[in-house]
């Protein structure tokens, strides 16, 4: 659980740095992309893991 939230903050930075950075809006896209992803993947992890138990 600690990698996936470490992986949410650092997209979350990519995203920040790429609304602080003018030229980098592509910066943008792929930290909201990897954001909602490993969002995604933690949840449907955190919810199989629950139905086993």
């Amino acid at each position: 659980m600690g990698i996936l939230i470490g992986l949410l903050v650092v997209w979350a930075i990519l995203a920040v740095l790429g609304i602080v950075i003018k030229g980098l809006f592509w910066l943008i896209i792929v930290g909201a992309v990897l954001f909602v992803a490993t969002a995604v993947i933690g949840f449907v992890k955190r919810e199989a893991l629950g139905r086993r138990h």
